[in-house]
């Protein structure tokens, strides 16, 4: 297994437990879809669907949707979430690197809080371009690096391993001139927007026990550092730190930005 297949194996075993974020990511996902004017009969990418939360919500404004992420525990949740909503979606279990479908098979792209986790922006960037039409309309939620989860990452690669040299920091994509630069001359009538996700929790322990138990990149650090406790405890009070100062009323106010483009 070459370097960037092991890097994607650690992400697919790290994101297994992301399930209980739904809860959350329900409401933004309806924002999103909002936020790119989704239509009864587009056909619609949700990349990195996840539970499907955005796929289901385009789903039921009457569009006819795709699915894909790399996580088979998250596809299973995707469709149990789909027949409760009694909608029919197609899930592939893929990789926004490489999009099993044609060249402009979609008249919308969307992604929440997923195409950014792929280590090599130019290659999704590529490829999310490539299967959508001319025309077509491309747009997706991210986390800015200087807000409250960006500042989370920041913290998590201080205590990581240096990535592979091939892997661009996720919260890169959170950054309008970054996200400019990266569209570049394919994309025209580009549009960028705040958001706000809030996520309820008793206290900043409470909130840093949820993200160490099912945010892929928290998870996987907690396990590395088991064997440092000194560490371990600092990563934990610094992490508390950055959460509390966005804890107001048992909410913690996570701001994120939203990207709309069309094809040229």
């Amino acid at each position: 297994m070459d370097a960037v297949a092991q890097f994607k194996a650690a992400q697919r075993q790290a994101w297994a437990h992301f399930i209980p974020f739904e809860l959350t990511t329900s409401a933004t996902a309806a924002r999103l879809v909002t936020f790119a004017s989704v239509q009864a009969g587009q056909r619609v990418l949700d990349v990195g669907c996840g539970t499907g939360v955005v796929a289901i919500t385009a789903r039921r404004r009457g569009a006819v949707v795709t699915g894909i992420d790399l996580t088979p525990e998250l596809l299973k949740r995707a469709h149990e979430n789909a027949a409760v909503c009694n909608v029919d979606i197609e899930w592939h279990e893929g990789d926004v690197e490489s999009l099993p479908f044609g060249d402009g098979a979609f008249d919308v792209v969307l992604s929440q809080f997923g195409h950014m986790f792929a280590p090599r922006p130019d290659v999704a960037t590529r490829e999310m371009l490539r299967v959508l039409k001319p025309g077509g309309l491309i747009a997706f939620s991210t986390w800015p690096p200087e807000l409250c989860i960006g500042r989370i990452f920041t913290l998590i690669g201080r205590y990581l391993p240096p990535p592979p040299s091939f892997v661009s920091p996720p919260t890169q994509w959170g950054d309008p001139t970054t996200v400019r630069d990266r569209l570049g001359s394919a994309i025209a009538d580009l549009v960028f927007d705040r958001a706000v996700m809030l996520f309820p929790t008793l206290s900043p322990a409470h909130c840093r026990l949820f993200f160490e138990t099912n945010a892929g990149p928290v998870l996987r650090l907690v396990q590395i550092l088991r064997g440092e406790p000194p560490r371990l405890a600092a990563f934990r009070r610094e992490l508390e730190e950055i959460i509390n100062q966005y804890l107001d009323h048992n909410v913690v106010r996570q701001d994120y930005l939203m990207t709309r483009g069309r094809k040229v």
